[in-house]
């Protein structure tokens, strides 16, 4: 399978571009040019991405969050009581969230401050890095221009922590002793595992088990910062014990994570429950990744034609292309932006926009989303991270309005591209960014047909360190294409609450 690929030449057959030097306790980056953004033309300037130095960026980092609702003419349709199927009103939320955070949720303000408490601590990865992707361009023989915004450098390796750290600091503030969560892939969960230990929180988090089992140094990460990790669905809960009854071997999805989440939350008055996606006040807290990618863009002279990212809820192509919908808005740009989904999970291409439950077991308010019905288990693809029946309704409101697209792409292309990207520019991708650089091939190549110089932005949420399996099965040729049955969403679509 491998032998099908178009490789790149040995970095070490033509000299390095640029060196790096060690001045006191400060690793700065010497170059021919001032460029504030990295370039990926050779070792010295891997290493420098990898260990990036905040002092070899003019770019600082936002503190504001940027709040799209704002700027919309149209205002997505409001969250619905479970039962009453009335607006949700601040009170139905308080047993769930921090105050502050259902503010977040509802909010009109165009802007809202970071505290400093939370920038300080962003302060540890963040500005993150604009690279650009000449390696790969070389190796696809592109006239396009390859820019991939990197996630990876923080303490959990993703986006995540953008908005786990806002997430504890609100709940610690108002006085909660415990959070509980779900997570996929692990990296929301080790996200807010790492951001509990600096407020002193006890974490608990519902891993879907099909990912506990394939990634079981995610767990130990989680464990590491002090976490108790559950295989979801887990005796624990009833929502959990229900899915057992009728399929004791379940790989379980985020969905039912979250119902066993939701349920211990909203049954101990000392404890809260945080999500890592879909929800308003985590894709807000995204929208620093945007923010700084502006500014970078503008340090290079470039104007994005395409935006690339991939989706599961959707927090990292929120957090990355808002920004840039608000300058779409303005006028002063006007790219394509193009969300990529799993063809096994594909809620955008394939769903309908609906009012559903966030979780399995319904207990949570409804939304109005792109979804593929609140019951839909998809197959086990190796984005446990994308393994979503539904879209957060922000996007899928966006999506409506149509300033932005979809797409759907299979596991072994994802993973195709992923090995192309690791052998040129150096980082292995979390399955769930393979989406987007396998859109991203696609574009590029296009433009290779065209002769279009495009300028391709594409956020690149984290790195694949302990995705290493996924990795040896495509290797091995063991990885197949899974997709979702028309006979299974049919099943799961006809659950999908009547609201009138």
């Amino acid at each position: 399978m491998t032998s099908q690929l178009l490789l790149p030449p040995n970095p070490f057959t033509r000299p390095v571009s640029a060196k790096v030097f060690l001045t006191g306790d400060d690793l700065t980056l010497k170059r021919k040019s001032n460029q504030a953004t990295r370039v990926s033309n050779g070792f010295s300037l891997r290493a420098k991405a990898a260990l990036r130095s905040n002092h070899s960026s003019s770019v600082e980092i936002p503190n504001q969050w940027y709040n799209l609702i704002a700027d919309l003419s149209v205002k997505p349709p409001p969250p619905l009581h479970p039962k009453t199927f009335e607006p949700i009103k601040p009170e139905d939320l308080s047993h769930l969230f921090p105050n502050e955070l259902i503010k977040q949720e509802a909010t009109l303000e165009r802007f809202i401050d970071i505290p400093e408490e939370v920038l300080e601590i962003y302060k540890l990865w963040r500005p993150t890095p604009l690279i650009r992707a000449k390696r790969l361009e070389k190796l696809l023989q592109t006239p396009a221009r390859i820019y991939f915004k990197y996630e990876g450098g923080s303490p959990a390796g993703s986006h995540k922590p953008n908005t786990a750290v806002p997430q504890a600091y609100y709940n610690a503030k108002e006085g909660v002793k415990n959070v509980v969560t779900e997570t996929g892939a692990g990296q929301w969960g080790s996200s807010l595992a790492f951001a509990s230990s600096l407020f002193g929180l006890d974490c608990e988090v519902w891993q879907v088990a099909n990912s506990y089992h394939q990634k079981p140094y995610r767990r130990l990460m989680m464990e590491t910062w002090g976490a108790k990790v559950h295989p979801s669905p887990s005796d624990l809960t009833e929502a959990g014990r229900k899915i057992l009854e009728s399929d004791p071997s379940s790989p379980g999805s985020l969905g039912i994570a979250i119902s066993e989440a939701v349920e211990v939350a909203a049954r101990n008055e000392d404890t809260k429950y945080c999500l890592g996606s879909v929800l308003n006040h985590v894709l807000l807290h995204q929208t620093v990744i945007g923010e700084e990618c502006i500014k970078q863009m503008k340090d290079f002279g470039e104007t994005p034609d395409v935006i690339i990212g991939c989706t599961g809820g959707g927090s990292n192509f929120a957090g990355l292309s808002f920004p840039f919908i608000r300058e779409k808005l303005k006028g002063n740009i006007s790219p394509v932006i193009r969300a990529v989904e799993p063809s096994a999970c594909p809620s955008l291409t394939k769903g309908v926009y609906a009012y559903d439950f966030g979780d399995t077991a319904g207990l949570t308010p409804l939304m109005k989303m792109h979804t593929l019905g609140h019951d839909f288990i998809p197959d086990p693809i190796h984005a446990g991270g994308l393994r979503y029946h539904g879209m957060a309704p922000l996007i899928s409101h966006v999506y409506e309005q149509g300033f932005m697209e979809a797409i759907s792409i299979p596991q072994i292309e994802c993973f195709q591209g992923a090995i192309q990207f690791a052998r040129a520019e150096g980082i292995i991708p979390a399955p769930e960014p393979t989406h987007a650089i396998a859109a991203t091939i696609r574009e590029a190549l296009r433009c290779k047909e065209t002769g279009e110089a495009k300028v391709i932005v594409m956020a690149m949420c984290g790195h694949g360190h302990f995705d290493l399996s996924s990795y040896d099965k495509y290797l091995k040729g063991e990885l197949v294409d899974l997709s979702f049955s028309e006979d299974k969403i049919r099943e799961s679509l006809s659950k999908v609450p009547h609201v009138v």
